[in-house]
């Protein structure tokens, strides 16, 4: 199943992909909508809290019946993605033997999870997917879906990703890996028989708070929390500012329901992101996509920036100009506004 990277274990290992769907698959299939997940994401893209997930979907308010991406119309699917640690093979998943595979997981990268999202559908007796749609690392697995087999993607829609990943990108990745390899925890990824309240969740909650503050904006983070302390912590006594009790909360919630080693495979599965390898470049990767293209930023993100989203407009043939949106919530607003992205994909899915 792993084309562009390793295989598992040797030829001929099996791969286990745990996915969601929302609505009724037409007849002839026609009417599949592929919704692939961001980074610490899953397959639980809407729905109510439910066994396994202790939130709604993360993109509850645009797929459902007459949102956005409307179930009374279309078949949705959405995946957990291939490293995955939601029920999709991954470093904690069991070997043959019986035994995580931890640090003996393969370096994957987002074609082997496009190839893997391509047998889901053959699974489910979809050829056509009618849209795929993903923001941030779900965009980059939908642009690799569009590029290695067009034929297959009737619409695509891409929010707040770009072609290939930055240096910027790739350092900012860097440091959250190292921030969990050097807990003392981590034991090169074999930490899975730790005792309970043991393991690298403490490296993992340094790489969450990193990453966090990348997702969000200077403006909202002065504008919500300033240099206030948190309530009853005196800051100058050793207790913390608000904005320091927010980081810990978005660790804490990470290292309870995510594995450590998963963080890492996607980390540099993103870092390998380029649609130009192999390819004769970018432009000539992004000039084989075939379908009609919307592409969605926003003008806070500093994560992927806007001129990345135009270098996919400029080199995808039957691209719309660029949809730019503002937020207050950066990088973010993939996940949060809504409101503000839901009009343009009722037009992308006309």
């Amino acid at each position: 199943m792993v084309e562009d990277g390793e295989e598992l274990g040797g030829s001929g290992s099996a791969v286990t992909v745990a996915y969601e769907t929302w609505g009724t698959l037409n007849e002839d299939a026609s009417n599949a909508i592929l919704v692939p997940h961001a980074l610490t994401g899953d397959s639980h893209a809407a729905g109510p809290e439910t066994v396994g997930h202790a939130a709604e979907g993360w993109w509850d308010a645009l797929i459902g019946p007459g949102l956005a991406i409307d179930t009374n119309r279309f078949f949705v699917v959405s995946s957990n993605v291939l490293g995955g640690c939601q029920g999709t093979t991954g470093p904690s998943s069991l070997d043959p033997s019986g035994k995580p595979w931890g640090s003996r997981f393969p370096v994957v990268t987002i074609r082997d999870q496009a190839t893997v999202e391509f047998a889901l559908a053959d699974a489910l007796g979809i050829d056509v997917f009618y849209a795929v749609i993903g923001g941030s690392m779900g965009g980059m697995r939908a642009l690799e879906m569009a590029i290695m087999e067009p034929h297959r993607v009737g619409r695509l829609v891409l929010l707040a990703t770009g072609p290939a990943a930055t240096a910027e990108q790739i350092a900012l990745c860097h440091a959250q890996a190292q921030a969990l390899i050097l807990d003392p925890g981590f034991h090169h990824g074999d930490y899975y028989d730790a005792p309970p309240g043991e393991g690298p969740w403490r490296g993992l909650g340094a790489a969450r708070r990193i990453g966090q503050i990348t997702y969000r904006t200077r403006a909202e983070l002065i504008e919500r929390f300033g240099r206030q302390a948190q309530g009853g912590e005196n800051a100058l006594r050793g207790g913390r500012y608000a904005v320091e009790s927010y980081l810990d909360h978005h660790a804490e919630k990470l290292s309870r329901r995510f594995d450590a080693n998963t963080y890492l495979v996607l980390c540099t599965a993103m870092n390998h992101h380029d649609v130009g390898r192999g390819r004769g470049g970018i432009d000539a990767a992004l000039g084989q996509i075939t379908a009609p293209t919307t592409v969605i930023g926003f003008d806070t993100d500093r994560l992927y920036l806007l001129d990345e989203q135009q270098q996919l407009v400029d080199g995808i043939p039957g691209a719309a100009p660029l949809i730019t949106l503002s937020s207050r919530f950066g990088h973010d607003a993939f996940l949060v506004e809504s409101d503000a992205i839901s009009p343009h994909l009722v037009a992308a899915l006309v």
